[in-house]
């Protein structure tokens, strides 16, 4: 993991653009392949998957959280448009929530000084003076958690180098991700097939 991380932080633009691209690139081929625009080729495109479909997607989104490349907000959209409203927010909950505990305990194993890599300066510095008040500390992130335009990434990293315990961390994640995640899902999901509509209609 450190290794994978150390090449991520080596060469964190060149993932980024990467990242871009492959989205790009993945939209292009929905859209070509009719998955976003054709319920009937989704459906049957979901069937050869299986059960590997929503597995692999909880994982590209617990990923994403530990590696941020791409905002998870895309990712919220995709659930939903692969597997719809209901199911779509199940699985970008557990992906999430999962991916958001995995990047807090990397951050307790490796410590502050690669949270300030992953994070940036600046984005350390800002919240750095609040990490010796637990209380304070804890009445922030779990706002900013609970809020849908915070970057929970990072936030779940500066968490690990806390004084707060793994059991706070994973109550404040469950009861705080579920609105982020519907307003997300749904808004971008929304968004994107106005645009499909738009243009392609």
């Amino acid at each position: 993991m450190k290794k994978i991380m150390d090449q991520f932080l080596q060469h964190k633009k060149i993932f980024e653009i990467s990242g871009w691209i492959l989205m790009l690139g993945l939209m292009a081929w929905c859209l070509r392949s009719g998955l976003i625009t054709n319920p009937d080729a989704l459906e049957k495109f979901l069937g050869k998957c299986g059960i590997m479909a929503p597995i692999l997607f909880i994982l590209i989104q617990a990923i994403q959280v530990v590696i941020p490349i791409l905002p998870g907000s895309i990712g919220c959209a995709f659930g939903v448009m692969f597997f719809g409203a209901v199911w779509g927010f199940i699985y970008n909950y557990i992906g999430i929530c999962a991916g958001s505990v995995w990047a807090f305990l990397v951050a307790k194993h490796y410590g502050t000084l690669f949270v300030k890599n992953v994070t940036g300066d600046k984005f350390y510095l800002k919240y750095q003076k609040f990490l010796s008040k637990k209380k304070q500390f804890e009445r922030i992130f779990a706002l900013l958690i609970f809020l849908p335009v915070a970057p929970d990434d990072f936030l779940c990293y500066l968490a690990g180098v806390s004084s707060m315990t793994l059991k706070r961390f994973t109550v404040i994640i469950l009861l705080g991700k579920p609105l982020a995640i519907f307003l997300y899902s749904m808004g971008l999901f929304q968004i994107v097939q106005y645009a499909i509509h738009t243009f392609l209609h």
